[in-house]
């Protein structure tokens, strides 16, 4: 090769080599921005509209959207069932990993993964790409509402042996609103009988308007952007106890929390083990194997939305608690729930075993 043919081909090594400099940086953020901007966005919810994980969804659709690059359109699709099992299942093992779809369900999930002996739990709960919560319940309480109609006038008629039963609703086996009256009934002797099915938030609301069933378990903040007559002079129900609260919400200062009813120490412990996922409050997380940049700018999204001041204007309108937590701290507190002693989560599995039993029985036909 001449000299001109030798500078020649160095010369065009050096446009190559510029060339693939070019493509490999700016044009990875490019290519970030133009598929967001040409690909609408799914957020999964695990249960019917109207509910607390609905209303947190759909305030934070109206915002994820703005941090995010190519500013794509956001959308809500909700998915009942199972206790939010079905959403939870679809987005791990269904939903596309291209970063187009991420959702919420039950903060509980991780505990189902725990126990392990849920044949329809086909997720592992650390390898989701998780997003973060809008909530780690610092605002929020998990309180037993009861119509003043109930047949227990009060907590101690409904907690003495052989006393008034409290008629719960429930939407499935393996939903927050359907374990934690189990675990009360064996921690603080709560009698109990719960009425499952129902599809959503929505309905278990108005099973309560309707006296269908006598109260349900659920969101103070749930409460208060779906029925803020409850929390009225003329409600037609009370507040009964609290749970998920290490001490009592300030708004209901006369209201105990379980942790003070335990009938023993165990019994403490179990419930503070049981509360650990309150932390995930509002959970949020998309499929696995997601490509990096992908996640990357879901998570940092995630967490720009819920300080975007017009985000955290409507959400005080609605009177739901804000108190984020990363995709990280979520992993830090699933580890958390993974290490629990195995005689607490050999105590809830056998719980949970009894009542999914018990709620089979009565499902059965009678001859």
């Amino acid at each position: 090769m001449n000299i001109t043919g030798k500078k020649l081909h160095a010369a065009m090594r050096g446009m190559l080599g510029l060339a693939l400099a070019a493509l490999s940086a700016p044009a990875s953020a490019q290519s970030l921005e133009a598929f967001y901007k040409n690909n609408p966005v799914r957020i999964i919810v695990g249960y019917d509209n109207g509910g607390g994980y609905d209303v947190y969804a759909r305030i934070l659709a109206r915002y994820i959207g703005r941090h995010m690059p190519g500013n794509p359109n956001v959308i809500v699709q909700n998915m009942p069932g199972a206790g939010s099992l079905v959403a939870t299942n679809y987005i791990y093992n269904i939903a596309p990993k291209d970063g187009t779809v991420f959702g919420t369900f039950a903060r509980n999930m991780p505990v189902l993964a725990v126990l392990g002996d849920n044949k329809n739990v086909k997720f592992d709960v650390r390898k989701f790409t998780w997003l973060g919560s809008s909530s780690s319940y610092e605002e929020d309480a998990y309180i037993l509402w009861l119509r003043k109609d109930a047949k227990a006038q009060s907590l101690d008629e409904a907690r003495k042996p052989g006393g008034p039963v409290l008629v719960l609703g429930g939407t499935g086996e393996g939903s927050t609103g359907t374990d934690v009256p189990k675990i009360l009934a064996d921690t603080i002797n709560l009698n109990v009988r719960q009425i499952l099915g129902y599809k959503g938030s929505g309905g278990l609301f108005l099973a309560i308007d309707r006296g269908e069933i006598e109260g349900r378990i659920t969101d103070l903040s749930a409460v208060r952007s779906n029925r803020p007559q409850y929390l009225g002079p003329d409600s037609i129900v009370r507040p009964l106890l609290q749970f998920a609260r290490r001490t009592r919400h300030p708004d209901f200062p006369n209201v105990p929390t379980a942790r003070e009813l335990a009938k023993d120490a165990p019994s403490r412990a179990f419930i503070e083990l049981a509360e650990l996922p309150f932390l995930l409050a509002r959970p949020y997380a998309a499929p696995p194997d997601l490509p990096k940049d992908r996640a990357e700018a879901l998570q940092t999204a995630f967490m720009a939305a819920h300080k975007d001041p017009k985000y955290l204007e409507e959400a005080g309108k609605l009177n739901i608690g804000v108190s984020p937590i990363s995709g990280k701290e979520v992993l830090e507190a699933i580890d958390v729930i993974l290490q629990a002693p195995k005689e607490s989560v050999d105590k809830m599995r056998e719980l949970y075993d009894a009542a999914a039993a018990a709620n089979r029985a009565r499902a059965k036909p009678k001859p």
